[in-house]
């Protein structure tokens, strides 16, 4: 992964990144881009797990950007160029999981656009190992939400990177009732997404 050096010393880019260093935010690895984007800096902790998601996606750990980090990266830009336009330059984020089978790096990605004038702003992505998460708290997690015993089911599921059709599988339930159960559970962890689902449900 090339790395190019700049200094850096706005306000809001440093504040983005002393969260990866809060105690509590467990085996974080952060990567700073330019708006191009363009990768800034990477440090040891995001090679490691960009390694591991590229092992987990195409079956070798090279040491190139992971196409998650890359798709968020280009979100991000997309979504600062509409601010702008706007004229919002307030810090934005965005979440995702790694993709495939194994899900258990959280890709937050924080949009930092620059004031008016300036050229261009930077993107920070923090990447957190939930592999030390030895289960999803489930049993919180229905106390908040009030899941049923069939949706906390599918909620272990989806943390496992399951279709629907292999989680209708494994509950012996059609892909038409699984769908209608994720509704179910969108509806009362207010989220729109199966990502937002699982960050709802790790607190995260």
């Amino acid at each position: 992964m090339n790395v190019s050096s700049t200094g850096l010393h706005d306000r809001a880019t440093d504040a983005a990144l002393h969260e990866s260093q809060v105690p509590g935010v467990l085996e974080t690895g952060t990567l700073l881009f330019s708006s191009a984007p363009k990768l800034i800096y990477i440090d040891a902790r995001a090679g490691e797990l960009c390694a591991r998601i590229n092992l987990t996606l195409t079956g070798c750990a090279t040491n190139v950007l992971p196409l998650p980090v890359t798709r968020l990266c280009a979100d991000i830009a997309a979504a600062m160029t509409t601010k702008l336009r706007r004229s919002d330059y307030s810090p934005f984020e965005l979440r995702r999981f790694s993709d495939g089978k194994d899900s258990s790096v959280l890709l937050r990605g924080y949009g930092l656009p620059y004031p008016a004038g300036s050229q261009e702003g930077r993107i920070l992505v923090l990447l957190e190992d939930l592999g030390w998460r030895k289960e999803l708290p489930l049993k919180e997690a229905c106390r908040r939400f009030h899941f049923t015993e069939r949706e906390a089911e599918v909620v272990r599921n989806l943390a496992k990177g399951y279709t629907n059709k292999q989680i209708g599988s494994e509950l012996d339930a059609t892909e038409q009732t699984i769908k209608e159960v994720i509704k179910r559970i969108m509806q009362k962890t207010r989220t729109a997404t199966r990502t937002g689902i699982l960050i709802a449900v790790l607190d995260l």
